[in-house]
């Protein structure tokens, strides 16, 4: 018994550290100020990368919230992706721009990763996150005020589910040493990510429902087309990738909303 208890502690202890491990790389939230996380728990945080977005997603509808009971819509909306911006440190969105240059001026694979690992600011970064933002911003504008805390809540842990899946699919495209991070992530058992999915699709069940479940569609989409894309021409994923999925999984379920709303 004594044996099975000690088991059981660890592993709980395991897990949580594993937590703080996840919001520690993929939030500006200082919990390493607290918590002691061996390197190697890094490895280990994909399955806990949509329980974050439960963290993001929150305090994102908290802001919306906030800002919307002094502002205009369209300023409630900027405010609220600048203070995500700042709570993760633009971490996904500077994966987008890299992806835009990437896959917009690379030719060949090699082409490709070096371009995504370069930290100048190329055209079709600039455009596509000009174009980018310009869309987010009238599309959740065009979003119910009524439903925008729920959505602002399910699409974080949602987006980060899908693109945990399309991660456990194919196999890093760098070396360790070549990643920015320096952290090539574990596969998830069947255990970790029914874990992932726990935590990805409670917000979306719970919150939406009838003909909302089919906003997921356009996500699933987004995701699909950018795994036979970069299986294609890199063979795997980047940590830029893993941003920029996230992100367009995102907008594609605000789209989804937008056209469910206005049609129904």
């Amino acid at each position: 018994m004594r044996h099975i208890f000690s088991t059981f502690k660890n592993t709980i202890t395991g897990l949580w550290v594993q937590l703080a491990a996840a919001i520690t790389f993929f939030t500006r939230i200082p919990i390493w100020r607290i918590v002691d996380i061996p390197v190697e728990s890094y490895s280990k945080i994909i399955c806990f990368w949509p329980l974050t977005g439960w963290i993001t997603g929150g305090i994102s509808s908290g802001a919306w919230l906030l800002f919307s009971m002094y502002l205009p819509p369209v300023p409630t909306i900027i405010l609220t992706l600048v203070i995500r911006i700042i709570l993760t440190g633009g971490f996904h969105e500077d994966g987008l721009s890299d992806f835009f240059d990437g896959f917009g001026g690379g030719k060949s694979k090699a082409d490709i990763l070096r371009i995504m690992k370069d930290s100048n600011v190329g055209s079709y970064a600039l455009i596509g996150m000009i174009v980018y933002y310009l869309l987010l911003v009238s599309t959740l504008a065009s979003i119910p005020t009524g439903m925008m805390l729920a959505i602002l809540f399910v699409a974080d842990p949602l987006s980060k589910l899908l693109t945990a899946g399309l991660m456990n699919c194919l196999p890093y495209a760098r070396t360790e040493s070549e990643s920015k991070s320096k952290t090539l992530y574990a596969k998830l058992n069947t255990g970790r990510f029914l874990l992932a999915c726990f935590f990805g699709l409670i917000p979306f069940f719970l919150l939406l429902n009838g003909i909302y479940w089919f906003s997921v569609i356009i996500p699933l989409c987004v995701v699909l087309f950018i795994f036979f894309t970069i299986r294609k021409k890199i063979g795997g994923y980047t940590g830029d990738i893993c941003g920029a999925t996230a992100l367009l999984c995102e907008f594609g379920f605000y789209l989804s909303i937008v056209m469910i709303t206005r049609n129904y």
